[in-house]
């Protein structure tokens, strides 16, 4: 696989609630979450996801495998993998509780239902790690992209391409989970500034491409006028939607899916700008999990600081960043410096210790 070497770079990393650490990183105040100071090569690590079918869900487990495998601390991977809500989260998060796990990584459900799930792993010495998403308990880590500056982000550039006049559409994910509430958040923060464009509908997706799919195709068989869409990432199905009506194309916003990064290179007539959002937190969170473990003093909270990738300012990250030879939904980011260890073909394989 070529290009590789050039995905490592240009994430930026940010701890929250500035306290001392090293590195770069930083504590909030209390230490949250320090390690035992086990000196182990043989821990287990227990993964909770409850969108089973998703891609960047997909890649986020591999890449806890693939950070497991190549940090050579991991004897097993356990993954709690199913559809659901905070009620199934938490009966998995205990089933994991239960096999002796040292460290959860979970992408959470809800921000405030799992807390005393949480507070239950972490008396018993387990070190939990929310990815993707952030959780109120104090007794979790949390390793996330900043989903308000994801929001905003794509906002102001949508505002900004439609010359702060329009309607647009804001095509949102699961309603309840914690980065929907905080993409939502940065979004409408953004369009405040531009009293002339109107938010004409809100529709939740699931994060389901086939569902964001169809619902672009009745929206654009509507009355209603639509001169952008924003989309909380379910974004490639939304541009084939006008493709398929034979409709001029409005902006899109999205992630750096590799269908989406595709069609912003090659699809005459479209403008689209992908805001990242590597799938890739997952082997963050598991790295960070490990030192934890391993006693050193972590972060309470680090944040991946998204970047907006369009064809007019960021062409050479949009062709670095293609893969086309992965699926549609592969999330472009691949390793996240200075955290990850694995190889890109350790990610692609998903197998984790003794797989």
């Amino acid at each position: 696989m070529t290009r590789v070497g050039a995905l490592a770079g240009g994430i930026t990393l940010l701890a929250s609630l500035a306290a001392c650490g090293g590195g770069g990183d930083t504590t909030t105040p209390g230490g949250a979450a320090t390690g035992q100071g086990q000196q182990q090569s043989s821990f287990v690590i227990g993964v909770s996801n409850t969108l089973v079918g998703n891609g960047w869900r997909e890649e986020m487990i591999c890449s806890v495998k693939a950070e497991s495998l190549a940090s050579g601390k991991v004897s097993k991977v356990i993954v709690a993998n199913r559809n659901g809500g905070p009620t199934e989260q938490i009966a998995d998060l205990r089933q994991l509780i239960s096999q002796g796990v040292n460290a959860i990584i979970v992408n959470p459900s809800d921000p405030d239902k799992l807390n005393p799930v949480i507070k239950q792993a972490k008396d018993r010495g387990i070190v939990v790690v929310a990815v993707d998403q952030a959780v109120s308990a104090p007794e979790a880590l949390v390793v996330a992209n900043d989903q308000v500056a994801y929001g905003r982000l794509g906002g102001e550039w949508l505002a900004k391409t439609l010359e702060g006049k329009g309607n647009v559409v804001e095509m949102r994910g699961i309603a309840g989970a914690p980065a929907d509430n905080d993409r939502h958040k940065g979004f409408t923060e953004a369009l405040s500034k531009y009293p002339d464009i109107k938010i004409v509908k809100e529709v939740f997706t699931g994060w389901d491409y086939s569902k964001g799919g169809q619902q672009a195709l009745d929206l654009l068989n509507s009355s209603t006028a639509v001169d952008g869409i924003w989309t909380s990432g379910i974004d490639y199905t939304v541009v084939n939607a006008f493709k398929t009506l034979g409709k001029p194309y409005a902006p899109v916003v999205g992630a750096d899916n590799n269908e989406f990064i595709n069609q912003i290179k090659s699809v005459d007539g479209f403008t689209g700008a992908a805001v990242t959002n590597p799938a890739a937190i997952g082997g963050v969170g598991t790295a960070v999990a490990l030192d934890a473990l391993s006693g050193e003093q972590v972060p309470r909270e680090t944040f991946l600081t998204p970047e907006v990738w369009d064809l007019a300012t960021s062409k050479d990250k949009l062709d670095a960043n293609y893969f086309p030879d992965r699926e549609a939904t592969f999330s472009a980011r691949v390793t996240v410096e200075p955290h990850t260890s694995y190889t890109p073909e350790q990610l692609f394989a998903c197998k984790g210790p003794g797989e």
